[in-house]
């Protein structure tokens, strides 16, 4: 039997795998924020009803569970005036990190 060469190099799909392993895995908070982890993932998140904006220069802040003691607790969302006409905020979000359980990043504003 006579052997041939393959068309490509099978360590470039070898690295894109181990690449893409690592980027599903949930990068850790930093190391300066105190962080409460939590064994149960944060139930589903309520529909609101999102009243009339005060204004042009208000954005809504959606409710969000957070950890409170031994349960979630349901923060409602509010209208708040944003601190430049150009700042977007991005919602605060539960990200789960392996046997360690799930933490919460907090929202902020874009410039």
């Amino acid at each position: 039997m006579e052997r041939r060469a393959i068309g490509f190099s099978i360590v470039p799909l070898l690295l894109a795998g181990v690449v893409a392993g690592f980027a599903a895995c949930a990068p850790l908070p930093p190391p300066n924020a105190e962080v409460v982890y939590v064994r149960v993932g944060p139930p589903r998140t309520r529909v609101e009803v999102i009243g009339v904006s005060p204004g042009r220069a208000y954005v809504w802040i959606a409710g969000y569970w957070t950890w409170y003691d031994t349960e979630y607790t349901w923060v409602p969302g509010y209208w708040v005036r944003k601190p430049h006409p150009r700042a977007a905020w991005v919602p605060g979000r539960w990200r789960h990190h392996g046997r360690q359980g799930w933490y919460w990043v907090p929202g902020h504003w874009r410039w």
